[in-house]
């Protein structure tokens, strides 16, 4: 039992949260390893949000915290999961709906921070470190882009059209995605405009300075990256070109589709990776501010990474 000043959600209620994997798509240590890593450095900033305001009483002083950490984790994780309204959560949690928005909105971002977990204490937080782990481990990666419906924008704002996908012709953004070869969560990068093209973004997120100048690796992606082959020396590796628009031979047409049917399931690991991160009902459609929506993808990819890590682990299953 966390020992604060405040009001906890009951023990029935918060066994329930942690034992049951459904509600938060985490096991019962992943959160209790989340709760120890991630508590102090909520506490840290908190004090320090407190001291750098003019103050008439000492920091401490006045009201308490409604809600101990653990129960602001526990929120912020059920939110990311499900989607569930704020009003929702207060009435689980039994505050005001303020102090739930306040709580995802101090817990998500050090969330996002955390970084895709790879091993026991080992994080990659910047694409330069996931291509170094590709080129030093010897293994395949596989980047893709995937959409995150959002709200359209208020009418006059002179950037509205940016949103709108030329894909699923809806107001969307979009993130990059790397996964290893079997499907593990390794980077998800801050969301861009729906109109931005999938190979754009790879370029603006830095991947062909990256690659051109680093460790021999070799990257999966499909037709949307092609002609990153060619400025990368051949790392990255994507369908074959159809060389036959018309008319092809019938022995073309079966080397194609052999090389294409190969290359593609290769690659299909990305699309499960992708799955599993649409899971987390916040990121099925983002009703949400639009501002939020880098940290909430970077969150569930960490969270998600995490605990692909430690089904890996026997010890934990137990």
């Amino acid at each position: 039992m966390i020992v604060d000043h405040g009001h906890v959600v009951g023990n029935a209620s918060r066994a329930a949260i942690i034992s049951n994997r459904r509600i938060t798509g985490l096991s019962a240590a992943v959160i209790a390893e989340l709760v120890a890593e991630v508590g102090p450095l909520w506490h840290e900033r908190h004090q320090a949000k407190l001291a750098s305001r003019p103050r008439k009483r000492a920091v401490g002083a006045g009201a308490k915290h409604q809600l101990v950490f653990v129960d602001r984790l526990l929120a912020t994780l059920v939110h990311l999961r499900h989607a569930a309204t704020h009003d929702v959560l207060a009435s689980w949690f039994g505050v005001d709906r303020s102090t739930i928005t306040r709580a995802i909105a101090e817990v998500r971002p050090l969330l996002a921070e955390r970084g895709c977990t790879i091993s026991t204490g080992v994080r990659l937080r910047t694409l330069a470190e996931v291509i170094d782990h590709i080129g030093a481990s010897g293994k395949t990666g596989i980047v893709d882009g995937t959409e995150i419906r959002v709200r359209r924008p208020a009418a006059g704002r002179k950037d509205r059209d940016k949103f709108i996908s030329g894909k699923s012709k809806q107001n969307a953004v979009k993130t990059m995605v790397v996964t290893d070869g079997d499907g593990r969560m390794l980077f998800c990068s801050p969301t861009q405009h729906g109109s931005c093209a999938d190979i754009t973004h790879a370029r603006q997120l830095g991947l062909v300075r990256l690659l051109e100048g680093g460790p021999a690796a070799e990257i999966l992606a499909d037709a949307g990256y092609q002609g990153l082959g060619a400025q990368t020396g051949g790392r990255v590796v994507t369908p074959p070109h159809r060389k036959f628009k018309k008319n092809a031979p019938d022995w073309y047409e079966e080397m194609y589709e052999r090389q294409r049917k190969a290359h593609s399931s290769r690659r299909i690991r990305v699309e499960h990776g992708i799955a599993h991160l649409k899971n987390w009902r916040a990121l099925a459609r983002h009703l949400g501010r639009r501002e939020h929506i880098s940290d909430t993808v970077q969150a569930v990819a960490g969270l998600l990474s995490h605990q692909q890590t430690a089904d890996l682990i026997p010890a934990r299953q137990v």
